[in-house]
């Protein structure tokens, strides 16, 4: 599986309604774009202090490139983007292959 991997860090000035709007928006792309083969999210709860902000981190995943090709410029992943900007500090991205 390709995996893509997004970290979101939100500027302090988010509220908790905005951050929830941004978790429903990217919670829904996975019915929305068909290449996604599996989803999950989560907010960190590490205690080792080494988040450096980054609260909320989403695993998106993909059978191939091609199907990532397809989500990047889709117009669902698109209207997210937008829905994420106002209130988006920093993100990280990595995408990998998993080994086994």
């Amino acid at each position: 599986m390709l995996r893509h991997v997004v970290l979101f860090k939100f500027k302090d000035s988010a509220t908790p309604a905005q951050v929830k709007e941004v978790e429903d928006a990217f919670r829904k792309l996975p019915s929305k774009i068909k290449e996604v083969k599996g989803f999950e999210w989560g907010t960190n709860n590490s205690p080792e202090g080494l988040a450096q902000g980054f609260t909320h981190v989403f695993f998106v995943s993909f059978d191939s490139e091609a199907g990532r090709e397809v989500y990047l410029p889709h117009p669902e992943h698109k209207a997210f983007v937008k829905v994420l900007e106002p209130t988006l500090d920093k993100v990280l991205v990595v995408d990998y292959w998993t080994q086994e």
